[in-house]
């Protein structure tokens, strides 16, 4: 059962003040990871809102996260350069390795595989990104490497 403690904590410091609800929905997400059906229903209970409210905007914002992260993120770029380069064989390849679509977590919570617009390293197309650390000219045989090596991680 999840610990719905610091929500609590966070309502309370906030109650009564306007504008609070996508701030706590952050202050949320960096507690769990992610934002829980059980930490909506109770916003939705002490700030007096709809819950498909709180939807709204946990759907409505990118940065906001439904469901739980793995222990380790891949992002593949999918920006032109990398696109032209073969970013979307990478991606295609790493989702049916992992068994997971983009944008999920693989079962064991090992890995969250994203597709992202551009991370900024055009030159060193096609990149993937494993935890924040960019990794160019990947290949397919490199994306199968990275996983092998952030699976012992």
């Amino acid at each position: 059962m999840l610990d719905l403690r610091p929500v609590e904590e966070l309502v309370e410091r906030h109650r009564g003040q306007r504008g609070v609800l996508i701030p706590l929905l952050q202050r949320v997400q960096e507690i769990y990871g992610y934002v829980p059906k059980e930490a909506v229903d109770l916003l939705a209970r002490e700030l007096d809102v709809y819950p498909v409210q709180i939807y709204g905007i946990l759907t409505f914002y990118a940065f906001f996260r439904l469901t739980p992260r793995g222990k380790h993120t891949i992002k593949v770029c999918l920006g032109t350069a990398c696109h032209v380069m073969g970013s979307q064989d990478i991606l295609d390849y790493l989702c049916h390795k992992l068994g997971v679509r983009p944008g999920e977590t693989t079962a064991d919570g090992q890995f969250t595989v994203e597709r992202v617009a551009c991370v900024g390293c055009c030159g060193m197309a096609p990149v993937v990104v494993v935890d924040e650390q960019p990794f160019g000219h990947t290949t397919i045989q490199k994306a199968d490497e990275l996983v092998a090596r952030y699976s012992a991680a």
